[in-house]
């Protein structure tokens, strides 16, 4: 016999599909409340990391970025770095760095802290780096957060604190030179004059060589004193602690002063050739004779490491086309290799060995140049040498006033 659905069947499906749909929407409820708490989470997750002031940036093994925190937008404006490579995105290379923080934090699992200096549109940086990997996600992959905050201003204070001690250890030692040198030459060329002055009565009571003999040691008793006298006070101009009003400053006479402290360094290195070309009709310059001078002695000694097994230095000055003077000193040294040149004038990077230097000399030459409104550069090939080349604005009526510049030392 055929069946005919019932009312009763029919009221049993429609109670079925208000259970199926009453249960369907107790689901829906406990979906939106655990969405609700997850977007919560995710909005406290996403202020703790705003609220970090150093960049953030998470990274997949093949060093992808997947998330980066609001400081990145500050860094790089108007660049989505999603799914694009870390040394795309900071160094503009299409290949991955040597030595990268992160893969060796990978490698090894564990936190790796290192310190890199890079060029960021058109300014050096110092960042402190700290690669963390993180435990290995759902899909199996590995990922490494990294951590990157921006230390180039403590760099530079650091520098400058270091440049400042040293130099008023030079003025403490040179101001105690002066002095005690300063009195012993007063005695001796005194009496060396008195002696020139008398020595012309003893002309026709004794022999006349003898009497030339007398003329030509007092002379020279006199002038070794006159150039210990100027020895001392050149020392002097090296070493002034504080900042001193801008003035009119003659490039060849800060160079001629330097070569002339540096003459026994000089002499030292036998095969070592030093030539100067320096352009007699100069244009003055405003600035600080000192701190001028802490810059060509720094770019001198560095040309005397670099040619310590002889060779050649050259020294020129020229006009330039904003109507001051260029400085270039040129060396047949080692050179610099490529990789380094941009790191240079970074405070405490350095190519030379532990215990020849700490890597402040050219940092502060760079400060010095900067504040005098100038710019100052390198050329160099290894095994063919260094050319550094610093540049200085000429003197405009209306910056003739009394100003200052910033004190380094």
């Amino acid at each position: 016999m055929p069946h005919y659905t019932t009312l009763e069947d029919l009221v049993g499906i429609e109670h079925c599909k208000l259970g199926f749909y009453q249960e369907l929407q107790q689901k829906v409820e406990q979906l939106k409340g655990s969405n609700l708490e997850l977007e919560k989470k995710r909005k406290e997750i996403q202020a703790l990391l705003d609220g970090i002031t150093d960049l953030m940036v998470v990274l997949n093994e093949d060093l992808s970025i997947q998330r980066v925190n609001h400081v990145f937008t500050d860094w790089f404006p108007g660049i989505d770095p999603i799914g694009r490579h870390c040394h795309e995105i900071f160094r503009g290379h299409h290949g991955r760095c040597d030595n990268c923080p992160a893969l060796r934090a990978l490698d090894r699992d564990e936190i790796i802290k290192d310190l890199c200096i890079y060029k960021v549109n058109d300014d050096y940086k110092h960042y402190e780096i700290i690669a963390s990997p993180l435990k290995t996600s759902p899909t199996g992959e590995r990922q490494v957060l990294l951590f990157k905050r921006d230390v180039t201003l403590e760099k530079e204070f650091q520098a400058q604190f270091y440049q400042a001690e040293k130099m008023a250890t030079v003025g403490a030692l040179a101001a105690g030179v002066a002095h005690e040198i300063n009195n012993p030459l007063t005695a001796i060329n005194g009496f060396a004059q008195g002696l020139k002055r008398r020595i012309n009565r003893l002309e026709g009571q004794v022999e006349e060589e003898l009497v030339g003999d007398f003329k030509e040691y007092t002379q020279t008793i006199i002038k070794e004193c006159l150039r210990c006298r100027d020895i001392v006070q050149t020392l002097l101009t090296f070493s002034r602690p504080t900042a001193a009003s801008l003035a009119h400053i003659d490039l060849n006479q800060c160079v001629t002063d330097t070569l002339f402290i540096l003459k026994h360094h000089f002499k030292e290195q036998h095969d070592l050739t030093v030539n100067t070309e320096l352009q007699d009709d100069l244009p003055q310059i405003l600035g600080d004779e000192s701190q001028l001078k802490q810059v060509i002695i720094n770019l001198l000694t560095n040309a005397l490491d670099a040619t310590s097994d002889g060779g050649l230095i050259q020294i020129k000055t020229h006009s330039n086309e904003s109507g001051g003077a260029t400085l270039v000193i040129e060396d047949s040294g080692c050179g610099i290799p490529l990789e380094y040149q941009d790191k240079l004038f970074e405070p405490f990077f350095t190519t030379k060995p532990v215990g020849k230097g700490i890597g402040i000399g050219l940092s502060t030459c760079y400060s010095i140049v900067k504040n005098h409104h100038g710019d100052i550069n390198v050329t160099s090939a290894v095994g063919v040498g260094s050319a550094f080349r610093v540049s200085l604005p000429g003197i405009k009526e209306e910056e003739w006033t009394e100003k200052s510049i910033p004190s380094l030392s």
